[in-house]
């Protein structure tokens, strides 16, 4: 009679225990992970209105938390009073900008198409020293791109952008009204006041840090853009607010923001002038704008708050902007710093925290 193998044994292949609960439990982690990502894109809209509400949120709850613990003589202002004025302002800064941002729809797209011609013919110049074919040949690309349509259907989702703002504002409010039961919760879910106190100083770790990040960017982002718009305004170009905005918005988005918005003021003066002497000065201006509060002044004022991989950056941005577009790419430091702090405190998924932090160390003070 042949020995047979035990049932409960595992299968050995290359000389290794082959454990089946292994594989489905990789298999069930795939299949959990592609539909979370078809759920992230299929409802990206509410989830980004709520990212962005999360984050607003967290913005003003430190300033609350501020005007709570000030006191004029015997009179404190109240929490809920501070939290109604709060709302208050962020509804009207967002109705605001999205009544700007809807009103400069018409002037955007007609002064668009009023460049869109000789930007093609300039940068089909740009290959003018590789012949007149290969000029030609990039002209009729550039011309073959549907501008009109692109911009119609832009000009068609900027409805959407007052729909996003209700829904964000809602959010915060609905926010704010529960934030003061967020620790009795806390309690109630966790079952333990140990490990709710964990909880509570791990988000706000995350709180703080993405706090940090998105205030010294804005400020950076602002130096950034005040200097490209005294470079075009010292050069007498034209569109020296539209570009001074692109580059405040792009420099949010690390590593490729500055270098896009590099690119885009060099094309604009470009377009405008014909010069490339004058483009060149402008790239250099600017390229050296940006490489100082990049890489000086960024770095000085953000210190360790983040202790992210460049690497990591990069790799959440794709992620992100594939995900989420432009919005996503925003988004996609705040969202690694929650991941990066979360992932840390728990022992198997340490592993991808310290892949994500710059030095190998995830620790969550700073």
């Amino acid at each position: 009679m042949k020995d047979t193998p035990d049932e409960g044994r595992p299968a050995l292949i290359d000389g290794r225990a082959f454990e089946p609960r292994a594989l489905t439990n990789v298999l069930l982690g795939i299949i959990a992970f592609a539909l979370a990502l078809f759920l992230m894109v299929q409802a990206k809209f509410i989830l980004i209105s709520l990212a962005i509400a999360i984050i607003l949120f967290s913005l003003t709850s430190e300033a609350i938390n501020a005007v709570g613990r000030l006191r004029i003589g015997p009179v404190s202002i109240p929490p809920r009073l501070a939290s109604l004025v709060a709302l208050a302002l962020i509804a009207g800064g967002l109705l605001t900008l999205s009544a700007v941002l809807i009103s400069q729809v018409n002037t955007v797209v007609t002064m668009v198409l009023n460049y869109a011609g000789p930007a093609q013919q300039a940068i089909a110049q740009l290959f003018g020293w590789m012949g007149p074919e290969v000029e030609q040949s990039v002209l009729e690309s550039m011309q073959s791109i549907q501008v009109a349509g692109y911009l119609t259907t832009l000009a068609g989702q900027a409805s959407n952008l007052l729909s996003a703002t209700i829904l964000i504002i809602l959010f915060v409010g609905f926010l704010f009204a529960e934030r003061i039961w967020f620790d009795a919760k806390l309690n109630s879910l966790m079952g333990d006041r140990a490990s709710a106190e964990r909880i509570a100083r791990m988000v706000g770790t995350i709180m703080r840090r993405v706090n940090h990040y998105l205030l010294v960017k804005a400020i950076v982002s602002a130096v950034t853009a005040i200097a490209v718009y005294g470079v075009f305004t010292v050069g007498g170009f034209d569109l020296a607010l539209p570009v001074a905005i692109i580059t405040f918005a792009l420099n949010f988005i690390p590593s490729i923001g500055s270098i896009i918005a590099t690119v885009i003021a060099t094309l604009a003066v470009y377009v405008l002038t014909q010069n490339p002497y004058s483009a060149g000065t402008v790239l250099v201006a600017v390229g050296i704008l940006q490489f100082v509060i990049g890489n000086v002044i960024d770095p000085m004022l953000m210190g360790h708050a983040l202790r992210l991989s460049s690497f990591g950056i990069i790799i959440s941005l794709a992620f992100w902007g594939a995900v989420w577009g432009l919005p996503g790419m925003f988004l996609a430091v705040p969202i690694m710093v929650a991941l990066m702090i979360i992932c840390s405190q728990s022992p198997r998924l340490r592993p991808l925290a310290v892949l994500l932090s710059r030095e190998g160390l995830p620790d969550m003070e700073h």
